[in-house]
């Protein structure tokens, strides 16, 4: 068998001419290492980031890109316990791939003690982006803002994956969310995740986008207080959320889609109180304890394995093609992620 990995040795401002395909083999497992087949890998924002160098942690060059996923357990190296211990993985166990590890391929070499056992009859396809965009989502809804059933929250780039999770867990949680999306065509998948709002955001002249965004979605929530705004665009986007949020609201940033700094106008950092956050979880998981960790992932591998929580998959590319999949990664106007699928 051939195996295959999507290496890039520099970076560069388009990152599908960085990356390419190469064949490889494993070294023979030492103490405490498996042999994983990957079965699906995501394509996320920050890879692309970590291509182009614009990411704040970098892994070190060369490197293998793809930074989660799923796989298949096919060979166990030396001294791994299989009997329930610290370990507790054998031959054909599916697992989640550690955090980083250059999912991007047809297999890998991991420590086996980083390897997580998940539920067999789950879909590997969607238990492959579990790492990234759902904890994003789940924890963007509760460690800024102390939200009730009830309660309003806003977000732009509502048709991403983040976004998709955040409308399903809120929708869970008892929340209300307004979403903002780019273009009309994407307003539909919202409201087929459960958004309870759905706005085209814009300052175009004429008809609808001619109207004040603010304007538009207190009319949409009927004066509601909104206490949570989460933006993952910055530039100009960003103020066009304070501007809807209610007086002492938090805006949390956790994307740079614009590629601009956020722009927030003194009017609403003066007279309304915004405070402006940012949020990385990469930071968090620096920060928070391994309780923590596993309760976050507890409930969202139950919510994924038992079909409460999924993700629109745009299309799946082999490791052969991973040019192609990063350059429509890369793109927009597209409705889903962009998986590898070995």
């Amino acid at each position: 068998m051939t195996m295959l990995k999507s290496f890039y040795e520099h970076r560069g401002p388009v990152p599908q001419d960085v990356i390419r395909a190469v064949e490889f083999t494993p070294a023979a497992l030492t103490a405490g290492q498996a042999l994983v087949a990957v079965l699906a890998a995501p394509i996320n924002p920050s890879d692309l980031l970590m291509l182009t160098g614009q990411y704040g942690r970098l892994p070190t060059l060369p490197a293998v890109g793809g930074s989660e996923g799923v796989g298949r357990v096919v060979e166990i190296g030396p001294d791994v316990d299989v009997t329930g211990g610290v370990v507790n993985i054998s031959v054909g166990q599916t697992v989640l791939l550690p955090a980083g590890s250059g999912t991007w391929a047809t297999h890998l070499v991991a420590d086996a003690r980083r390897l997580v056992p998940i539920p067999d009859g789950a879909d590997p396809q969607q238990l492959a982006m579990l790492t990234v965009n759902p904890a994003t989502a789940a924890l963007l809804l509760t460690e800024f803002v102390t939200l009730a059933p009830g309660d309003w929250v806003i977000q732009n780039v509502a048709n991403s994956a983040v976004g998709g999770y955040l409308v399903q867990l809120a929708k869970l949680r008892g929340f209300k969310t307004v979403n903002l999306v780019r273009r009309e065509s994407a307003v539909a998948s919202v409201l087929a995740d459960g958004g309870d709002v759905v706005l085209v955001d814009g300052d175009a002249p004429g008809g609808a986008l001619g109207r004040d965004l603010s304007a538009r979605v207190k009319a949409a929530v009927g004066g509601a207080d909104i206490r949570l705004g989460l933006d993952a665009v910055g530039g100009a986007a960003t103020d066009r959320l304070a501007r809807c949020l209610s007086e002492g609201a938090t805006l949390v940033n956790y994307g740079m889609m614009s590629g601009e700094a956020c722009q927030v106008t003194p009017a609403s950092f003066i007279f309304n109180d915004i405070t402006l956050r940012g949020f990385w979880l990469a930071k968090w998981f620096s920060q928070a304890s391994r309780e923590a960790q596993r309760a976050l992932y507890g409930e969202l591998t139950k919510l994924i394995a038992t079909g409460k929580l999924s993700a629109r998959i745009g299309a799946t590319y082999p490791v052969s093609q991973i040019k192609e999949a990063v350059a429509a990664a890369h793109a927009g106007e597209r409705d889903g992620k962009i998986l590898i699928v070995p």
